[in-house]
């Protein structure tokens, strides 16, 4: 293993990441230190470069990355499933620590809104012990508490890359909140990657329909050639909400509106068009707001003429993960992950991050 790391490090809010390097420290007791195959570039990255949530600088960015085990620390037998982990497995790990104590974690038992969380690439320094926090680098330290996994037979590093993030995040606001009945019609609003894995897990749950309203239109087009989605319309060509809805009804039953809407934009302005949107007593997850975009005007009329179920997700614990992982073969399967992926150099990270931001589906920096 060598004795240092490079990692791409934000120091400012709208600046370029910077190519740093960094001592690559042992492993406390209970650490693990992974060199770090692929990393994924979320839109999430592009906020926070952006300044859009409270974060400290200088960090390494990244919360999505796969590599193998460099180094085991006094007590790391086995990864969070209790399979054996020794130096060499393939891994992967989720982006947070939860404290396991507070309310929120026993009382509520919904460690995702854990108040203490410790969140990799997100709120880790890269001027404090131990430095290589983010997926952003050559390697990463992995501190004690940390929810890794060596990776299932049949899921490779590509798989797990594909969705990155957004795949758990989907896992725990579709399937274990919004819980798709088959049947179903579908609305998903967006197209980037927590749109695609939203749509496949409505499709894994048995959604008759599956309505894909986002863009831009190479996003779309590439979920249409995956097979991801029933109907697509892209938001910069149809860019009169009014239009928008008119054609949603159309492609619900009887123009009652969709079962279930999954909001997966980002965008404050979709909540409002999303339960428009809605059929009555329909279902309503609002799942793409993870940064702060602002406030908007919505109708709280139409949540009550409705009988509108709102329902909100907050990113995803350890079991969303792990129920994610034991999905991938499927969604490999069924749809093919391949060409999600766009592969860039870690010297290449801020092209890599402009491209995403263009619509470039998942950049991968490889190491």
């Amino acid at each position: 293993m060598p004795t240092t790391a490079r990692g791409a490090v934000l120091r400012a809010f709208h600046e370029p990441l910077e190519i740093a390097e960094a001592e690559i420290p042992a492993p406390e007791p209970g650490a693990v230190i992974a060199r770090i195959g692929l990393a994924g570039i979320c839109g999430t990255d592009i906020h926070l470069s952006h300044g859009n949530l409270p974060i400290p600088t200088p960090l390494i960015l990244g919360h999505e990355a796969v590599g193998t085990v460099a180094a085991l620390g006094e007590g790391v037998t086995e990864d969070f499933t209790g399979a054996p982990l020794a130096v060499g497995d393939a891994i992967t790990w989720t982006s947070s620590i939860s404290c396991g104590r507070c309310h929120w974690c026993v009382v509520e038992g919904e460690r995702t809104l854990c108040e203490t969380r410790r969140v990799y690439g997100i709120n880790q320094r890269f001027d404090a012990f131990p430095r290589l926090s983010g997926g952003f680098a050559e390697a990463i330290y992995l501190q004690p508490g940390s929810a890794i996994f060596k990776l299932p037979e049949g899921v490779t590093p590509d798989m797990v890359i594909a969705l990155g993030c957004a795949g758990p995040t989907a896992y725990h606001g579709v399937v274990d909140i919004t819980k798709i009945t088959p049947g179903d019609t579908v609305l998903v609003q967006g197209a980037g990657p927590v749109g695609i894995a939203a749509a496949m897990y409505a499709h894994l749950g048995g959604a008759a329909r599956v309505l894909m309203v986002g863009g831009p239109q190479a996003r779309l087009d590439l979920a249409r050639s995956m097979g991801v989605g029933t109907d697509w319309l892209d938001i910069f060509t149809v860019t009169d909400p009014a239009e928008r809805l008119a054609w949603t009804l159309e492609r619900t039953p009887f123009g009652r509106g969709a079962d279930v809407v999954l909001e997966c934009t980002g965008v404050p302005s979709a909540v409002q068009e999303g339960m428009d949107a809605a059929r009555r007593n329909g279902k309503m997850l609002v799942l793409g707001q993870y940064t702060d975009r602002g406030a908007t005007p919505i109708n709280p009329h139409t949540i009550t003429k409705k009988q509108l179920t709102m329902l909100g997700s907050w990113a995803f614990s350890e079991r969303h993960y792990l129920g994610h992982l034991r999905n991938l073969p499927a969604m490999q399967a069924r749809f093919g992950l391949d060409p999600l992926i766009t592969r860039y150099r870690l010297e290449d990270v801020n092209q890599a991050m402009a491209d995403m931001a263009g619509g470039v589906m998942k950049p991968v920096l490889v190491m």
